[in-house]
């Protein structure tokens, strides 16, 4: 530590930190100043040498020599090139592409919402207080006595739930429990997160129905199971009606019942998960609250459970102090549940997203959330009434699966998009053939609605030649679907050079 203030007010403010009573502390030694001087990252950059192996530097550096109108128009382009929902409908089954309202963009984009994570508790008693309101709305939502919102993804909220299970297990003396029932039609990611969080992966056949059937249910529950993994209303769009006696059947075996949040829209303000017997859930906040989804990310999967399993939770939480014994203090603070499985994200979670779920819930209120899982429902069983295809199961909620029949789902979606319109899911779940499994979401009009099955009717009625060579219209025709996933052109150069 130095008592010399540093001369120039530049290298006083990088160079230094304040301490106390006029004494500064060096941030950077002589030896870090010279790497910074030549931009180097160890000692080989002092003599100008990379600190990169040789097959990942370059003598030069070759960028793009365009002007400003030329780059300007190169992005409109490529906007104008992509479908997107601010494009039109995008009725992808179980994804749930909703549209995205701007206020809740300008809500995150608000200078008040730029909080550091790292701030101290004391500092940040606002941002506390929505994300303990936040806990507090997704918890009555789904009827949860506890929420994390540390999950980054729905994935994410998944492998939560499943390593909160087995901790509550493990702690019970129960860590034999090593198998995790899956219906056969659950969503993929259920049977990457139960083998991820080292169990066996039992898979539950559907019945004639497209249900779980009971029977399949009884004989897979053991001594092993730890927990079954569903969601309700199903992959199909069909409520288990059974869902009282599926989870007595679980909780009798000494199980425990997971909900995938992912069709949590065709319940919103109508049931909850929890009073149907449900011990741990995630939400898919970009699927049920409308914040960006795709592309990537950032998402958010909170996940809640009910009283039990609550000391296992991710740690840190916010908590409300009592408000008699505050004494001027800080009223919201951060706390590490007794059990806390430990810290699963970084700091509170994704913070823009859980500030526009925050906003878009906020905004609807019970009436709202309860007249979008109305629409979801009614738009979903309109536009099945609408199109030619088959659609085997029913009666369902706010998504439905048709069948192709005898042509290919995945050419009848190439030739959707000759019609302007987004195609369905396709080719799953495989209890459907030729699967084209559809929602169109709460917010599309009747407009919209009739367009998309005019685009679904005109392909049904078209030959397999015409399929095969779709899509015609579009910017890009049908690509080699492997090879663009296995060998990516990521660079402008590579382009030319293929060119």
């Amino acid at each position: 530590m130095s008592d010399e203030r540093p001369d120039d007010p530049q290298v006083r403010y990088d160079q230094a930190r304040y301490v106390e009573n006029g004494e500064y502390e060096p941030l950077l030694s002589e030896k870090d100043l010279t790497r910074v001087e030549i931009g180097g990252g160890d000692e080989d950059a002092a003599d100008g040498e990379s600190p990169l192996p040789d097959d990942l530097t370059r003598d030069s550096l070759e960028l793009p020599d365009l002007s400003e109108p030329e780059l300007a128009r190169h992005y409109t382009r490529l906007s104008q090139m992509i479908y997107g929902i601010d494009s039109g409908p995008y009725p992808l089954g179980s994804c749930t592409m909703k549209y995205n309202p701007k206020f809740t963009e300008d809500v995150a984009a608000l200078p008040s919402a730029a909080v550091h994570p790292d701030r101290s508790a004391e500092s940040i008693q606002g941002t506390l207080e929505l994300l303990y309101r936040l806990q507090d709305y997704l918890g009555r939502i789904g009827g949860m006595d506890a929420v994390t919102l540390q999950p980054p993804a729905g994935a994410a909220g998944e492998f939560v739930g499943i390593r909160v299970a087995a901790a509550y297990h493990e702690h019970n003396g129960e860590g034999h429990r090593d198998e995790v029932i899956v219906p056969e039609s659950a969503h993929g990611t259920n049977f990457a997160t139960a083998a991820l969080g080292g169990y066996d992966v039992v898979s539950l056949p559907s019945d004639d129905e497209g249900r779980v059937d009971l029977e399949a249910l009884e004989a897979a529950l053991s001594e092993n199971t730890a927990a079954l993994m569903l969601t309700n209303p199903n992959t199909l769009g069909l409520f288990e009606r059974d869902i009282t006696e599926i989870a007595e059947l679980v909780h009798d075996a000494g199980g425990l019942l997971y909900y995938d949040g992912a069709n949590l829209n065709a319940l919103l303000g109508r049931a909850r998960p929890g009073d149907m017997g449900f011990d741990v859930m995630h939400y898919n906040v970009h699927k049920t609250f409308a914040t960006p989804h795709g592309g990537g990310g950032p998402g958010a999967g909170p996940v809640g459970v009910v009283d039990d399993l609550a000391p296992f939770l991710p740690a840190p939480r916010v908590r409300q102090r009592d408000a008699e014994s505050t004494g001027g203090e800080p009223r919201y603070e951060l706390f590490e549940p007794d059990h806390t499985i430990g810290k699963v994200h970084g700091f509170h979670g994704n913070w823009l997203v859980l500030l526009k779920t925050f906003a878009y819930i906020a905004r609807l209120g019970d009436e709202g959330l309860a007249d979008a899982s109305a629409s979801a429902v009614l738009n979903a069983n309109y536009l099945a009434e609408q199109i030619e295809y088959d659609v085997p199961y029913g009666p369902f909620h706010h998504e439905f699966v048709a069948s192709a029949g005898e042509q290919d789902a995945a050419d009848v979606a190439k030739r959707m998009l000759d019609y302007g319109v987004h195609p369905p899911t396709t080719k799953w779940p495989e209890i459907v053939p030729e699967a084209l499994m559809t929602e169109p979401t709460e917010v599309e009009s009747k407009d919209t609605l009739d367009r998309l099955a005019a685009a679904f009717n005109a392909v049904a009625d078209e030959d397999d030649a015409t399929l095969a060579d779709a899509p015609e219209r579009t910017t890009a025709r049908r690509i080699d679907q492997t090879s663009a996933a296995r060998s990516p052109r990521l660079s402008w150069q590579q382009l030319e050079d293929d060119e």
